[in-house]
């Protein structure tokens, strides 16, 4: 196991005083800070490499092309994915879009239904429904029980309901705003046996924006069609993120470029265009950002390093520490799953969400940054998820490898200041 306090050594920017304190950095679901090994890698990349890549025939360009392409097999590798199925994006956002419209404008139709949950992030919600106005298609919501969990029996009867109309699944794999861990091969199971024929069967679209952070990815076992993820929210720079398609949906074109322009084609003419038969290159139009692919690979390398299942239990000690700490202030209404099921571990990664019983959630998180406390607070964009269940905003706190146990009892110290300055 790692020590998160020889980690905090490697991110300049955990060592600033905020407000004449001791940053703490908690806001980590929002994006993360950055080690020394992703803003050096980068900036080595400028200095020695920065150029054009592909189609150059000077060092620079070669030199350009190789640091992308090796890029890129790193990051594949990071998710258990063969090179061929990543595609980079700016983000999980654009990743999901580019479902959306490379796959989806083909093979949604009037009539069809797409499934997703109310817990999800906007970017998980607003593509499909714009598809579905695009196409005629109807969104669906999969409630969530007591606690934050998805409701099993009322995904099924959705499936059910709508048969061979429910043409994909989309559905996080962990909640931005609760932490929820969502039973992706439980879902997997369910879809296929509900839809025992591959040909008639949902495309399972996964958002894993707070999942690459947290715990191990391997793609290829998951046995889903798509995973979206964020370079920021896992060490990386902003800016860069990832598409991983399974491998059979581009080969047979039924996922198609949404982006078009230079880099991408293999001959233009007046007549049309022939795309690059690289898969790889095909959905990459344009300049892409190396740098940023750099820095994204860095991270991943450092990840590696330390080792995501390592990762993983660190996470999990801290949300079960800070649940047990924020469970004994009287004024606090924790948000999301607190106790394991029976037999299983607690499903819940990455954060902690609570409500601060007679202050607004933001006014709570202003007073902690006055104590240097970084948190966020608002509906996390998951506003169907806070309309459903009454919440107007909630304070989150969440985790990343640098963090530890102290930085929650300095949380729980800095709570104490909302009580004095609202008397609550």
């Amino acid at each position: 196991m790692f020590n998160p306090k020889t980690v905090v050594q490697d991110f300049p920017i955990l060592s600033q005083i905020i407000n004449n304190k001791s940053l703490v950095y908690l806001d980590n679901a929002a994006t993360s800070q950055k080690p020394k090994a992703v803003i050096n890698a980068i900036s080595h990349y400028y200095e020695t490499s920065n150029a054009n890549v592909h189609r150059g025939v000077h060092t620079l360009s070669d030199a350009s092309t190789r640091a992308w392409e090796e890029s890129r097999a790193t990051i594949a590798q990071f998710f258990g994915a063969q090179l061929a199925e990543l595609i980079l994006t700016r983000n999980t956002t654009e990743a999901l879009n580019g479902i959306a419209y490379g796959w989806g404008d083909a093979h949604i139709s009037e009539g069809d239904v797409i499934v997703t949950s109310l817990i999800e992030h906007h970017a998980n919600i607003v593509p499909w429904q714009q598809l579905a106005k695009r196409t005629g298609a109807k969104v669906e919501f999969v409630k969530l029980d007591e606690v934050g969990r998805l409701d099993m029996a009322h995904f099924r009867e959705l499936c059910q309901q709508h048969g061979s109309r429910v043409k994909l699944i989309a559905l996080t794999y962990i909640s931005n705003a609760l932490g929820t861990v969502l039973p992706v091969p439980e879902v997997v199971q369910l879809i296929k046996q509900l839809y025992p024929s591959e040909a008639t069967r949902p495309k399972i679209v996964i958002d894993g924006a707070q999942a690459a952070p947290h715990i191990p990815v391997q793609f290829d076992d998951l046995d889903i069609d798509f995973f979206a993820f964020s370079g920021h929210k896992m060490l990386g720079p902003m800016g860069v993120g990832g598409l991983l398609v399974r491998k059979e949906l581009l080969q047979s074109e039924a996922m198609a470029p949404w982006f078009f322009g230079g880099g991408m084609i293999s001959e233009v003419h007046t007549t049309g265009t022939i795309f690059n038969e690289d898969i790889s290159e095909r959905f990459t139009p344009g300049t892409p950002d190396v740098a940023s692919a750099v820095g994204l690979a860095a991270a991943c390398r450092y990840l590696q390093q330390l080792g995501m299942s390592a990762v993983f239990d660190h996470d999990q000690k801290l949300v079960s520490y800070a649940l047990e700490k924020l469970g004994k202030i009287p004024q606090l209404k924790l948000i999301g799953p607190t106790e394991a099921q029976p037999g299983k571990k607690l499903d819940r990664v990455g954060s902690v969400s609570f409500i601060y019983e007679g202050v607004h959630a933001h006014d709570v998180a202003q007073v902690l940054d006055s104590e240097g406390i970084a948190v966020r607070s608002g509906h996390h964009c998951t506003m169907p998820l806070h309309e459903s269940c009454g919440w107007q905003a909630t304070v989150r706190v969440s985790f990343q490898i640098y963090n530890t146990t102290e930085d929650i009892d300095a949380l729980v110290t800095a709570l104490a200041k909302v009580q004095h300055v609202f008397g609550k």
